[in-house]
């Protein structure tokens, strides 16, 4: 498997978004089986594991904090400012730069580490310009308290003010084949200024993966319950497109996994994914992830298939959607 460039890191192209382990999708395993796989995923050659201050309210950061540390050259790491659980207890976005300065000492104590190596802005707060977020970002880079910055969910005109400030190593933003709006602009601004893309939820929360068939099993903390794609009636008809996709798979040789996450890698050599997972034989599925070659017919083919046209709702309730800045497509 060839790495991947990542400001000026070399990572392997499938990473771990490790939110699942405490956070997100029903309830999570336990500490010691979640310690366990994060060291399976050092052990597999993972060398890129993404986590945020929000994920679990700061839960995440110190599981990754207590179980790899010791490990802590194999691996580049990636964290995210700019949401937070405030003094109520709630999900703040707040990209005020005194907020950042103070979440970002927070989530190097919670990690046992003096640096992170991918600082993200987590959302951009649009109550405060992004230069001035940038700007108290770039101050944890000069003290080295982190070594780049990244922004997630962001449009490209909004990456472009951000990276004039300071550059911008890598945007992260949902993309698979049902979820399509990077290509709306930032995945090629990112090419022209030189960042990687990261991709998170490339497996389209499950779906591409063919092992959620029948919504009704999930949790009422899982987030996909209040997201309009995950709808009963709504993923039902969604449903039918594994069909022809499951086909594919069988066609490439790989797992319907595998096929989602090698058309990602497949869309550019600057852009990496992170999908997560809780299960261990996932894990090791997903890495193989980064070794499947696709031709471009069936690169095309994919894309042809499964795309904003062909998937019934949108991804984010108009609430959710209010509060990230990505481009969107017309309303069909």
């Amino acid at each position: 498997m060839t790495d991947r460039n990542l400001g000026p890191f070399s990572v392997s192209p499938v990473g771990l978004g490790c939110m699942s382990l405490s956070y997100g999708y029903g309830t999570p395993p336990d500490r010691d089986d979640a310690v366990k796989l994060l060291n399976q995923t050092l052990d597999l050659g993972y060398t890129h594991l993404d986590t945020a201050a929000m994920y679990g309210f700061g839960k995440n950061e110190s599981l990754l904090g207590a179980a790899v540390m010791h490990r802590r050259g194999e691996f580049m790491l990636a964290s995210k400012c700019g949401m937070f659980k405030n003094a109520e207890g709630k999900r703040e976005i707040n990209g005020r730069p005194e907020v950042i300065k103070k979440t970002v000492d927070d989530s190097l104590q919670r990690l046992k580490t003096d640096v992170i190596d991918l600082l993200y802005l987590h959302r951009w707060d649009k109550t405060v310009p992004i230069e001035d977020s940038i700007g108290a970002m770039s101050e944890m880079v000069a003290v080295g308290k982190a070594k780049t910055l990244g922004l997630s969910e962001v449009s490209a005109a909004t990456l472009r003010k951000a990276h004039a400030v300071h550059p911008i190593a890598a945007v992260q933003s949902e993309y698979s084949l049902w979820t399509r709006n990077p290509e709306l602009g930032v995945l090629d601004a990112c090419r022209e200024i030189g960042a990687a893309f990261v991709a998170f939820s490339p497996l389209a929360r499950a779906f591409l993966t063919g092992t959620l068939r029948d919504v009704s099993v999930l949790e009422n903390n899982d987030l996909r319950s209040s997201m309009p794609r995950f709808a009963p009636d709504t993923y039902v008809e969604n449903l039918k497109l594994l069909e022809n996709y499951a086909g594919i798979a069988r066609d490439v040789g790989c797992t319907m996994g595998q096929l989602a996450l090698a058309w990602i890698l497949a869309q550019g050599e600057h852009v990496v994914c992170i999908p997560g997972t809780t299960n261990p034989d996932h894990l090791e599925e997903n890495f193989g992830g980064g070794t499947v070659r696709l031709d471009t017919a069936t690169v095309d083919k994919l894309g042809a298939l499964i795309n904003q046209d062909t998937v019934k709702g949108p991804r984010y309730v108009a609430a959710t959607q209010a509060e990230i800045d990505t481009e969107e497509f017309p309303a069909g």
